[in-house]
């Protein structure tokens, strides 16, 4: 398989978007004062680095499997850690980090709803359609982490 040059910037600019995903959730992980959303952000790092890693298998010619069949999201239930009467520095600190979150899935779910039909390999665009819903899964578990702890 060869990647036009178009099909390969694409690729790159979502690999970016992707390596910067996975920093900002590394360092997250590090910041937020409650160990759930903690945990949260170390397994999406861990999943933004599986996409990474995808994207990379295209670059190198290999179109992994994909299963297309995501629940991540619809699963995720989180135990409460703050109260919605609760308004602590800490909850506000951990609002914000997860408030962040979704608003970067959402722009890189965005790309990466456009970028497929840069494509015309349809085992391309199904790997980028199955990263599209991982990246919404990522923004449904971080709002219900949100809700279940009165931040939404």
């Amino acid at each position: 398989m060869v990647l036009s040059q178009k099909e390969s910037t694409a690729i790159q600019d979502l690999q970016t978007q992707e390596q910067s995903c996975i920093e900002k959730y590394q360092r997250y992980s590090k910041e937020a004062k409650d160990p759930v959303l903690s945990e949260l952000f170390t397994d999406i790092a861990n999943e933004e680095q599986k996409h990474y890693d995808s994207l990379q298998q295209v670059l190198d010619g290999k179109v992994p499997q994909c299963d297309c069949n995501d629940s991540d999201g619809k699963d995720y239930n989180p135990k409460a850690t703050y109260d919605s009467m609760t308004n602590s520095e800490d909850k506000k600190n951990d609002c914000f980090l997860a408030t962040d979150c979704i608003g970067t899935e959402k722009m890189v779910s965005g790309s990466y709803n456009n970028d497929v039909f840069v494509f015309a390999d349809s085992a391309i665009r199904k790997l980028l359609a199955d990263i599209q819903i991982e990246e919404q899964n990522h923004a449904e578990m971080l709002w219900k982490y949100k809700t279940v702890n009165g931040m939404a």
